[in-house]
């Protein structure tokens, strides 16, 4: 009778090294997750302490998230 695992290898150590590594720190998508609820609310603004205009698009949202992630260390990845 073959049991599960049975292959030599741990589960756990299975199943972690099938886990891709993450990119992004959870801190850096909580700080997405709050940016991109900011921007549906038409609250979220651009530039040094929120001096440019209003942010009009997704991706410039996530990008304003992302730098200041960068700012309070978090693991991002570089800007391209």
């Amino acid at each position: 009778m073959a049991r599960a695992g049975s292959s030599g290898i741990e589960p756990k150590k299975l199943v972690k090294s099938l886990i891709a590594k993450r990119t992004v720190s959870r801190g850096a998508g909580t700080e997405v997750k709050r940016e991109m609820h900011r921007y549906k609310r038409g609250k979220a603004k651009s530039g040094k302490a929120g001096k440019g205009g209003k942010v009009k698009s997704r991706k410039q949202a996530i990008a304003i998230a992302l730098s200041k992630a960068r700012k309070k260390g978090k693991k991002v990845p570089k800007k391209r």
